[in-house]
C-alpha cells in the first residue's frame, strides 16, 4: 500500500497536510474513527493467557520466579505482537490490491514484487482469492489510493479504490480478515461504514501533492459504498446500507469534535499540578 505523501504521524494521531511543503492541519479519517472506544480488554486478556499456555518454555519456568516473570512478560506482549503482525499482513495485501488496479489502468506497477512478498510470508492465498473476486465482479478501476479532503468538517483520508462495477461508481475499502472455523472470512465491523461515508462526503481530491493542487471531488453523488473483506478462503464484498448513512455521518462528525477537544486538552498543558505544603507547616517543621 502506498503511504500517502501528505500523511504524518503526530501526537494527535495521523494527520494530513495540503502539500509536501506545508504543515499537517487535519486528522485522518481513521484517526477520527479511532476516538470511539474499542472495548478490547477481554481480547487482550485472552491473547495473553493463550500465549502463556502455549509457551514452549513454560515447563522449564516452574520453580524459577525469574523465568516465570520472563514468560509472563512474553505473554503480556502477545496482543501487541499479533496486532503488529496483522497490520504488516494487511499492508502487504493492500499493496497487492493497489498494484492490480495500477496494472489494469496501464500505469507502472509492482504486481510481481508484491505477489512475491505475499508468497514469502505464506499469504499468497489472499492474492488468489482477490484475483478471483476482481474477475468475477469485472472491476474497472478509476482511481486507486486517492487522497481526499473535507474543509467544512476538517479531515482527510486516502481511499483504497474508486472503481466502476456493473456501470456503477463504487468507493471501496479493503479489509484483510482472518478465517472462521467454518472456513468463511470473518465479518466486518460496522465502523467501516463511517470510513466509507466520510470518503463519500469529501469535498476535494488530490491532484499533485508537491504543488498542493486539489480538485473538486467527482465521486460523491450517490456512489455505491463497498467494504471488501479479503480472506484466504474467500473475498466477501458488502455494501453500506443507504438508509443508515446519515446516522454514521453524524457519528463521524461527533467523533471529529471529540478529536478536536482531545487535541485542545493535550495542547493546554498538564492537567495535574503538584501541591506544596502550606507555609505555616514549613515554619513548624523548622
Amino acid at each position: 500500500m502506498t503511504d500517502p505523501l501528505l500523511a504524518h504521524a503526530t501526537e494527535y494521531g495521523r494527520m494530513y497536510a495540503r502539500s509536501t511543503s506545508e504543515q499537517f492541519s487535519v486528522p485522518s479519517i481513521t484517526t477520527v474513527i479511532g476516538q470511539q472506544p474499542h472495548g478490547l480488554d477481554g481480547w487482550f486478556g485472552y491473547m495473553g493467557a493463550s500465549s502463556l499456555a502455549k509457551d514452549p518454555l513454560l515447563a522449564d519456568c516452574l520453580g524459577s520466579p525469574a523465568k516465570i516473570r520472563q514468560a509472563v512478560n512474553r505473554a503480556s506482549k502477545a496482543a501487541e505482537t499479533y496486532r503488529d503482525d496483522a497490520a504488516r499482513r494487511g499492508d502487504r495485501v493492500h499493496s497487492y490490491c493497489e498494484q492490480v488496479a495500477l496494472r489494469a489502468l496501464g500505469r507502472p506497477h509492482a504486481m510481481k514484487e508484491t505477489r512475491e512478498a505475499l508468497a514469502a510470508n505464506g499469504e499468497e492465498a489472499f492474492a488468489i482469492r482477490f484475483d478471483e473476486w476482481w474477475e468475477l465482479y469485472d472491476v474497472q478501476p478509476v482511481a486507486p489510493e486517492i487522497t481526499v479532503w473535507n474543509k467544512s468538517v476538517g479531515y482527510a483520508g486516502t481511499l483504497d479504490l474508486v472503481a466502476r462495477i456493473n456501470g456503477r461508481i463504487c468507493l471501496i475499502d479493503y479489509k484483510t480478515k482472518g478465517t472462521t472455523r467454518d472456513g468463511t472470512v470473518k465479518p466486518l465491523d460496522d465502523k467501516v461504514v463511517m470510513q466509507l461515508v466520510a470518503g463519500m462526503k469529501a469535498e476535494e481530491s488530490l491532484v499533485d501533492p508537491v504543488a498542493g493542487e486539489w480538485e473538486a471531488w467527482k465521486y460523491g453523488e450517490a456512489p455505491l459504498l463497498l467494504a471488501v473483506a479479503i480472506g484466504e478462503t474467500e473475498v466477501r464484498p458488502v455494501r453500506a446500507n443507504p438508509d443508515v448513512l446519515k446516522h454514521h455521518w453524524w457519528k463521524f462528525c461527533a467523533l471529529r469534535r471529540v478529536w478536536e477537544l482531545s487535541a485542545d486538552t493535550l495542547a493546554a498543558g498538564s492537567a495535574l499540578l503538584p501541591v506544596a505544603p502550606p507555609p505555616s507547616a514549613q515554619v513548624r517543621s523548622a
